[in-house]
């Protein structure tokens, strides 16, 4: 029998499928019912995605070493534990290209969960590959992986308790109005060899009603599959948030702007986005313009949103997608927020961005709707890059946190806004660096010996064995309510630390720690350093 997880659920931060008000009310200093301030007072915390956990079985994941992390953000006196999006990545496993915007990711499951479920055997995980413990192979993990999951959920079948049924029928009826269309995506995509959505049978790809019945039908098995997927992250997801919750610690999510063009979102909603009805291919896609980093911008080929429609139809879509990531974040940030205010469109067919034109997007209209159906926000702007004057008043009109990135604040310009002595207000997340720079240590040894200088002199400390924990004590003394630094600058570690190099499609996302790393002297001295400039909880 699988063990009941009945008493736990009751006693958790209440997940999406247990009922409870949608509404939510989030000022700036308001304690929620698991006993924790949801606010933007002042804190610290940890940028690392459960992908760079350890484990046995080549991936991070959900179980022992995700609750041992939660321990080291107590120990050292740390209030935030800042994720990447938690999608089912795609092409180049970015956690930013995900195949569902609402969805999580299952090969963060934890099979030593499962195990403790009833739901695998101790002799099913000995069968574990000897996986780098430094690196994450996808492709290796999936296919350890992908047959284990499978088999767990066969095993479910048979052995779940009829309360177990129910919890599984209700979770599955409560977030039907994304996971029905997910799972018949994903489902199709496996009948389909793997092809996106728009190289499916036009019957299909189109939803044309009697071919949606009838593949439901043929795949009722494999849809039952990945249904079970998504109730079981939820139910590992929302023991460890209880558990972070519950020792005072927030989840910090992500957001990304756009979906990934081949993902259910597009699929199931083609009318929100710019799209080609007949080749289902992008009529307008989404970029940057050139600036001084590229001659021909940045071209990112997702379909760009269809903001008339959007808005005909109240922003449904948006409302939903931002309230199923509150379900399970406490707080969350939004990448590339600009494109709320305005986003460069280029045709479809460019090979480069330089034939975009910026097009305004109803930002205020949006959020305003978001804040009636939801109540006050949590979330931070990601506000990186040139800003202008309008992205600036739609993300303070709002009170949104912007963000302030101290590797960018070293140029020898005094009025440089990531300097801290330029921060105007409290109300700003200042990072050492994020997940698309190098680490800082990295950082450091590459850029040139004038600007080491500067820093060495702002810093009052010129040994570059430091550099590291002097960028963490000037994150923490700022004025800025959060900071926040990647595990690897507590770590120290170079370059080859990197989680993500933009320019670069692949080889991304696959860094992980290992478990000694955390040792005595780091938490000593991170709790210190925290306590020292008043970022411990109180």
């Amino acid at each position: 029998m699988i063990q009941s997880n009945t008493e736990a659920i009751a006693r958790r931060d209440r997940p999406p499928w247990r009922g409870g008000s949608r509404k939510r009310e989030f000022p700036q200093s308001t304690t929620i019912d698991y006993g924790i301030t949801m606010s933007f007072q002042r804190a610290s915390g940890i940028l690392l995605h459960p992908t760079s956990l350890p484990s046995p079985f080549g991936i991070g994941d959900l179980g022992p070493e995700a609750y041992r992390f939660i321990d080291f953000l107590v120990d050292t006196r740390q209030q935030l534990w800042q994720i990447l999006p938690l999608g089912p990545t795609g092409y180049g496993n970015s956690p930013y290209l995900c195949y569902s915007s609402m969805a999580g990711n299952h090969l963060l499951i934890s099979l030593e969960r499962l195990r403790d479920d009833g739901l695998l055997s101790q002799e099913d995980l000995d069968g574990a590959p000897d996986f780098s413990a430094d690196t994450v192979d996808f492709d290796r993990v999936k296919e350890f992986k992908l047959p284990l999951l499978k088999q767990s959920c066969e095993n479910f079948k048979d052995r779940a308790t009829p309360e177990q049924q129910y919890e599984f029928q209700n979770f599955c009826d409560r977030v039907s109005v994304w996971l029905d269309d997910y799972a018949l995506y994903m489902a199709l995509k496996d009948a389909n060899e793997d092809k996106s959505w728009y190289d499916w049978p036009d019957s299909i790809s189109k939803r044309e009603p009697e071919a949606m019945e009838q593949w439901k039908r043929r795949l009722s098995k494999e849809i039952y599959y990945h249904k079970y997927l998504q109730f079981e992250f939820a139910r590992q997801w929302f023991d460890l948030k209880r558990y972070a919750n519950d020792r005072r610690i927030q989840i910090f999510g992500d957001v990304a702007f756009y979906v990934a063009h081949d993902s259910a979102d597009v699929w199931a909603h083609p009318d929100i986005f710019c799209l080609d009805r007949e080749t289902g291919q992008p009529e307008l896609m989404a970029g940057v313009p050139p600036d001084y980093f590229s001659a021909t911008g940045q071209l990112w080929g997702n379909p760009v949103f269809n903001w008339e429609v959007l808005k005909e139809r109240n922003f449904d879509w948006w409302v939903q997608r931002l309230s199923t990531v509150l379900d399970y974040m406490d707080l969350v940030r939004i990448d590339h927020f600009r494109g709320f205010q305005a986003y460069w469109a280029v045709p479809g067919g460019e090979e480069t961005a330089m034939a975009g034109e910026w097009i305004e997007a109803p930002g205020v209209e949006l959020f305003q709707v978001v804040a009636d159906k939801l109540g006050k926000l949590p979330i931070v702007a990601e506000d990186l890059g040139i800003i202008t004057p309008e992205v600036e008043a739609l993300r303070d009109k709002f009170e949104f946190p912007g963000m302030k990135i101290l590797h960018f604040a070293f140029d020898g310009n005094r009025d440089n806004f990531y300097l801290p002595f330029n921060y105007n207000s409290p109300n700003w997340v200042v990072y050492t660096g994020t997940h698309d720079n190098n680490t800082t240590v990295g950082w450091f040894n590459e850029i040139d010996d004038d600007t080491k200088w500067r820093i060495g002199t702002y810093i009052g400390n010129f040994d570059a064995n430091e550099i590291h924990w002097e960028m963490i004590r000037l994150a923490l003394g700022t004025v800025a309510n959060q900071a926040i630094f990647p595990l690897q600058d507590a770590l120290g570690l170079g370059g080859e630390a990197r989680m993500n190099l933009p320019s670069a499609a692949q080889g991304n996302w696959g860094w992980r720690y290992h478990p000694e790393q955390l040792t005595g002297e780091i938490r000593d001295r991170l709790r210190n350093l925290t306590e020292t400039y008043g970022r411990h909880p109180r």
